[in-house]
């Protein structure tokens, strides 16, 4: 019996819904959450450096420790995605480690920005076991959300749109942080009487919100159950999961490269402006405008993605992204205008880059179930996290050492800045990621091999082995 047109209409209209609720639920949760994560990752040293003003030692002994516990906490996303893919539940295998990880990562957050009364030795202490609980409860969060996006449909222009909908999203949560950050916390600092716990306001608020959209994610969105299925991994088969899908392994390293050149970039923002550019207040300016074009780029993505290969548009983005570099690196203090043009091709060119590195891992999941027998959706979204974050800790790195070695820690102003310390800063923010993503393209360019037709082909072998084994269940 065939199936009316009425019926067939009311089957459409609610898988319609399902996608909008997909689109914009799964986007929705990440408001929040990125401007935590910018909290964090971008504005903890500074908040340790500028505002609790810790000692040199201290802050050396800090930015040790987050690189360190950045690369632990990296390395053990796999093993947490291992987790997630093994979970079973009548919410589905994402949405439990969704809900318990953000309030624990949330509570933790607000502890690392309150200005405790300790000495130097116990505070260093206290924010190493903080900030590793924090990152134990981000990732379990973290890798639940990412892992659920393959989950929610296998079709490469939905995929698309949904990525694109969470990069706008998460951007409007990065930036609205980076616009905000520096006169909202003083002008809570100047209400309150005390810069030093503007920061833990800003924390706790930011908090509340995160937490608030990510239950309305929880309740929008819904996986499907048809391309989800039941497996079980070992954690001795990790290793196997991972270095035996080559195209997740292809495009995780030139992720990686491409990530932790923009970190470093991004990561010395605030200082560039405060002791570089010597005009503190233009960061807000600045970073309102980089916002506003990483967005547009975003909400442009669907459509040029449509009309433009992605090998050929992953290949124009670099170009731009490197040519902002270069223009960056020549403007002289005081040039805003050529400072924001820079801004501007280097920030709209890598939020097309984002979602398309996010696009080629999600692929991966469809290619390493083909090749392994296997699907394992968070095992291979962890690897997104896994580079963020080792991204972060080498950018941890590169920023605490040229803070220190260009004279940034012991500076008031611009001012008491050598010239050599000015270079120095200016080759760490831009030429050396320009080396970097040079390479990541190169990668890209060598290894990474799973175009359109291809993954189209292994979707449809997948889908025929579901139903020969469905038929063969049958059948018993």
């Amino acid at each position: 019996m065939s199936a009316t047109p009425s019926t067939t209409q009311a089957g459409e209209g609610a898988g319609r819904r399902i996608r909008l609720r997909n689109r914009y639920g799964f986007g929705i949760g990440t408001i929040g959450r990125d401007a935590a994560y910018t909290l964090v990752s971008m504005f903890l040293l500074f908040y340790l450096s500028d505002i609790l003003e810790v000692s040199t030692g201290v802050f050396a002994a800090i930015t040790v420790a987050l690189v360190a516990l950045r690369v632990f906490d990296a390395v053990l996303d796999p093993f947490v995605g291992v987790l997630v893919d093994n979970t079973h539940s009548r919410w589905g295998k994402f949405k439990p480690w969704i809900l318990v990880g953000v309030l624990l990562n949330v509570g933790l957050m607000t502890v690392l920005f309150a200005p405790l009364p300790l000495g130097d030795v116990a505070f260093v202490a206290v924010f190493t076991v903080v900030y590793l609980a924090w990152s134990v409860a981000f990732a379990a969060n973290d890798i639940g959300y990412w892992s659920m996006l393959p989950a929610l449909t296998q079709e490469q222009r939905e995929r698309e749109k949904i990525g694109s909908i969470a990069r706008i999203c998460a951007s409007i949560g990065t930036f609205t942080m980076v616009v905000a950050i520096v006169p909202v916390s003083e002008a809570i600092g100047a209400a309150i009487g005390d810069l030093r716990w503007s920061y833990f306001v800003v924390a706790v608020a930011v908090g509340a919100l995160t937490i608030l959209l990510q239950c309305v994610m929880l309740l929008l969105t819904r996986e499907d159950r048809t391309i989800v299925t039941r497996s079980h991994t070992r954690f001795r088969e990790l290793v196997t999961v991972i270095f035996r899908n080559d195209q997740l392994l292809a495009v995780a390293v030139a992720f990686l490269l491409f990530m932790v050149a923009f970190t470093i970039t991004t990561s010395f923002g605030v200082y560039y402006f405060t002791y570089v550019y010597a005009d503190a207040d233009m960061y807000s300016v600045f970073a309102l405008v980089l916002g506003v074009s990483q967005i547009t780029a975003l909400a442009l993505y669907p459509a040029i993605a449509a009309r433009i290969s992605r090998r050929r548009l992953f290949t124009i983005a670099l170009a731009v992204v490197a040519a902002g570099y270069l223009l960056f690196f020549l403007t002289p203090p005081g040039g805003l205008a050529l400072i924001v043009v820079a801004g501007v091709a280097v920030f709209a060119a890598q939020a097309m880059i984002q979602v398309q590195l996010l696009m080629f891992i999600a692929d991966t999941v469809e290619y390493g179930e083909h090749k392994l027998g296997r699907r394992n959706d968070s095992v291979t979204l962890s690897l997104q996290p896994f580079i963020y974050k080792l991204s972060s800790a080498l950018a941890s790195g590169v920023v605490g050492w040229t803070v220190i070695a260009s004279g940034m820690k012991d500076a008031d102003a611009a001012a008491d800045m050598t010239e050599g310390g000015t270079f120095l800063v200016k080759l760490m923010m831009f030429v050396v990621p320009g080396v970097l993503i040079a390479l990541s393209y190169l990668v890209y360019r060598r290894w990474y091999r799973l175009d359109a037709a291809g993954y189209a082909r292994i979707v449809e072998e997948l889908r025929a082995r579901r139903e020969a084994a469905a038929s063969a269940d049958a059948d018993a």
